[in-house]
């Protein structure tokens, strides 16, 4: 009895890798046409009942809002192989004193979550939330997982990637966002249900003036060669 029990999670465990493995190879080329959140946020009792998500290749998104969102999320993002260490560590630190709890998640691990997984606080989804971290810094590019990113994260109350919510924001494409506009867009990534991105608080004018600074002194963004022959900028 107890060798069938071991024999079934066994075969659970291997089904869950291959076909884990098979959605992560998958979506290294196919659009992701819906995320988790998404379907969550749109049945919510609050919910606006709207979801705009509009998914375009990151060579339609323009290089400041690329940029922007590194230098206002993950400045190591180039780096890294999945994880900060050392922004968990800073995390961990501040989250002992008291404060207002602080995340130290990577662009790679934001993407797994917004992909793959729930946005619940759990030690399940945060362990899953890890392993499809190191199979997508595996089998995908960083321009991939950068693209994927921008095209899924949420921009406000049922706006969803970097082309809806320009137009949403903007009234243009997120081809031709000005780093001030970019900045605008990644300075309300923390918290995009209640944020907006025009017209803009003071705090998130702050935020907007802090993003652009360190865009300048994260110069330009470069990428290494992909790994499915495509050449990078």
């Amino acid at each position: 009895m107890i060798q069938r029990f071991f024999k079934f999670l066994f075969k659970i465990f291997c089904w869950f890798v291959l076909l884990s493995l098979a959605f992560v190879l998958l979506f290294k080329w196919v659009p992701v046409p819906v995320t988790p959140l998404m379907l969550l946020r749109y049945f919510e009792k609050d919910s606006p009942k709207i979801l705009k998500h509009d998914w375009v290749e990151i060579s339609a998104i323009s290089k400041n809002l690329q940029l922007a969102v590194i230098c206002s999320e993950d400045q190591n993002f180039l780096k890294h192989k999945g994880l900060d260490y050392g922004a968990i560590q800073k995390a961990v630190t501040h989250n002992a004193k008291g404060k207002r709890l602080k995340g130290g998640s990577t662009i790679s691990q934001q993407t797994a979550k917004n992909v793959f997984l729930w946005p619940e606080r759990s030690w399940l989804r945060k362990g899953l939330e890890t392993y499809f971290t190191f199979l997508m810094e595996l089998c995908w590019s960083k321009e991939r997982i950068l693209e994927v990113y921008l095209n899924s994260i949420e921009m406000g109350r049922g706006i969803y990637g970097a082309e809806a919510a320009s137009q949403y924001w903007f009234k243009k494409s997120a081809s031709t966002l000005t780093p001030y506009e970019a900045a605008a867009l990644a300075a309300i990534l923390p918290n995009p249900r209640k944020y907006k991105a025009a017209p803009a608080t003071a705090y998130i004018q702050s935020r907007k003036d802090w993003i652009v600074r360190q865009m300048r002194y994260f110069g330009p963004l470069k990428f290494e060669e992909k790994d499915d022959g495509k050449r990078k900028n």
